[in-house]
C-alpha cells in the first residue's frame, strides 16, 4: 500500500516538495527512504516529529494500512 507522506515548514523547503509517496513498510525505512530521495532533509529530520495517521510515532512502527505519515518539524512562534 503507498502512504502519503507530508512535509511542513523546514521539512519541506529542505526537501523541495510538500508531499510524496512511499511503499515503505515502517517508519524507520520511511526516513531512510526519504535521505535517499531528498539528502537535504537530513539536517530538519533530526529534529522531526512523525505522525502516523494523526498519532505521534517513534522507532520502528509499522506503515502497513497507514494512508498518511506527516513530518513534522519543530514550529516557532503560536
Amino acid at each position: 500500500m503507498t502512504t502519503e507522506v507530508r512535509l511542513f515548514a523546514a521539512a519541506a523547503a529542505a526537501a523541495g516538495v510538500t508531499t510524496t509517496r512511499s511503499d515503505a513498510r515502517t517508519l524507520t525505512a520511511l526516513q531512510t527512504a526519504l535521505l535517499d530521495d531528498f539528502p537535504n532533509l537530513g539536517p530538519v529530520m533530526l529534529r522531526c516529529s512523525f505522525l502516523v495517521d494523526g498519532t505521534l510515532a517513534r522507532g520502528d512502527v509499522a506503515l502497513d494500512g497507514v494512508t498518511t505519515v506527516d513530518v513534522l518539524p519543530p514550529f516557532a512562534g503560536g
